[in-house]
């Protein structure tokens, strides 16, 4: 079967949480120092399979997340990432390694508030065959400079990921929190990959392919962007990748509290295409969901403005792609309050704030999850609740949409107040079936401890039945009265 060309993979996503179950200090500082693994799947003998999110090189996708306020080293919230092994059967808790600024080979060291693991990205950044797994430390303090932020690759290979190179930040006088935002795509069309960091400057930085593990990146880009200097010292909150236009070249789209700007790339470097709506975006992500061979971009608004009437509760604007780029006039919104979603268009709750793209029902046309975290379930307040809509040769629609929260038949645990199922998702083909299947996080599950379910995809759609389900102290991680957070981020989501 012919596969959907998309890009969700390369976005990130930031939303925070609350939530939490304990365990001591001591023994999850002693697990993240270690790197936990355990019960690895079959590992690749030579080389891996070409996949940018197949860490271990075994053929299957693997799921990345973050726990930003995990104890590592003993220091609270110094951070941590957990990698669950894609299989047959998919993902689960035992099949697990995590990963933090004390693990072997991981340059620097866990530091309290450093919030390892707050943004994440995937790549085969050095071309062995192997996914690696970029990760965004933007609180970290750096030779002095408080919030300097750190970027960090953390490198594929047949034993899953291991050891570790610094992306060092050209301009840190200039910004913070480098690496509060990351992107990876070929924006010089010259078929390497290449990785784009965010900072709360108006600079993005492109370092270019031809990654190796001892050099780093094989050169740098400066982009200076559209974001204006006195709307607040955010920077690029997001950042995305895609062939818009359909040049050989992946495109960027820079997400800001100023707007979100797409620039053209190519051989030469950037130029500016267009904006693609006013205003903070609380996510994007990109797939080419009509499979017409451009990539179009999605543009989650959680929270609309004053000024802004278009949903209550938020909304999703899909901008297509064409000859010229990202389209402002060939676009489609949905919230809430579309034909086919189910639910009601409420105020405040953050539709839009999370988003993926895969083919869950395996017809070659990629689908979009969407969260909204503050969504109230019954009598219960900020729950969380994930829609699924389905993409077609007219692009995507809310006819058909899926629902799912903890109160779904199939789905393990309960809604509870401040949960906020959704604060990450994530859709790929974790078991090998030719269809994408759904991860959701939960930050603030249980106290600020976070979860993370896996349902999984058929031709169907997304289905609930053996959905699995876990939480951060099966994978190593604690909170010693701290707040993990894990599920706060998936790479790809």
């Amino acid at each position: 079967m012919s596969r959907p060309r998309s890009r969700s993979r390369r976005q990130p996503r930031n939303q925070r949480s609350r939530r939490a179950a304990a365990l001591g200090a001591t023994v999850v500082a002693a697990a993240l120092a270690g790197g936990l693994l355990i019960s690895l799947p079959g590992t690749a003998s030579a080389a891996g399979r070409g996949l940018a999110d197949d860490f271990n090189g075994d053929g299957y996708r693997d799921l990345a997340t973050g726990a930003p306020g995990a104890v590592a080293g003993e220091k609270a919230k110094a951070g941590a990432v957990v990698v669950n092994y894609g299989s047959a059967s998919g993902i689960s808790a035992a099949r697990h390694k995590t990963t933090s600024q004390s693990s072997s080979g991981v340059p620097g060291a866990s530091e309290t508030s450093d919030r390892f693991g707050a943004e994440l990205a995937h790549g085969d950044l050095n071309n062995d065959g192997y996914g690696d797994l970029v990760v965004g430390t933007p609180l970290e303090d750096v030779d002095g400079d408080a919030d300097g932020g750190s970027v960090t690759i953390l490198w594929g290979g047949s034993s899953g990921l291991s050891g570790g190179t610094t992306i060092a930040d050209p301009n840190a006088s200039g910004h913070d929190r480098f690496g509060q935002s990351l992107a990876v795509g070929d924006f010089t069309g010259d078929g390497k990959t290449d990785l784009a960091v965010g900072s709360t400057g108006k600079d993005v930085w492109i370092f270019k392919g031809g990654f190796t593990k001892s050099g780093g990146a094989a050169g740098k880009l400066r982009l200076d962007t559209e974001i204006e200097s006195g709307a607040y010292p955010m920077g690029a909150v997001h950042l995305a990748a895609g062939d818009f236009d359909d040049d050989g070249s992946d495109d960027i789209v820079v997400g800001s509290s100023a707007g979100n700007f797409v620039y053209r790339g190519g051989a030469a470097g950037f130029t500016p295409q267009t904006e693609a709506g006013p205003g903070y975006a609380g996510a994007l992500t990109v797939a080419d969901f009509d499979r017409d061979g451009h990539d179009d971009l999605v543009v989650g608004t959680d929270f609309r403005t004053i000024m802004d009437q278009t949903a209550e509760g938020g909304y999703a604007t899909v901008f297509y792609g064409g000859a010229t780029g990202v389209s402002t006039t060939r676009t489609a919104v949905f919230s809430q309050a579309t034909e086919g979603v189910p639910g009601d268009d409420e105020s405040d709750d953050s539709f839009g704030g999370a988003l993926a793209a895969g083919d869950v029902d395996g017809d070659g046309y990629p689908d979009l999850a969407v969260s909204a975290v503050f969504e109230t379930i019954g009598s219960t307040s900020h729950a969380g609740n994930v829609w699924v809509l389905r993409g077609g040769a007219s692009g995507l629609t809310g006819t058909g949409a899926q629902s799912f929260h903890q109160g779904t038949a199939g789905v393990p645990g309960a809604n509870e107040a401040s949960d906020m199922f959704g604060t990450a998702v994530h859709l790929a083909d974790l078991d090998k079936d030719g269809r994408a299947d759904l991860s959701v996080g939960a930050g603030g599950e249980n106290s600020d401890d976070g979860a993370v379910w896996s349902l999984r995809g058929t031709a169907d759609g997304i289905t609930p039945t053996g959905a699995v389900s876990f939480g951060a102290s099966s994978v190593g991680i604690g909170k010693s009265g701290d707040d993990p957070m894990f599920g706060d981020v998936m790479s790809g989501s």
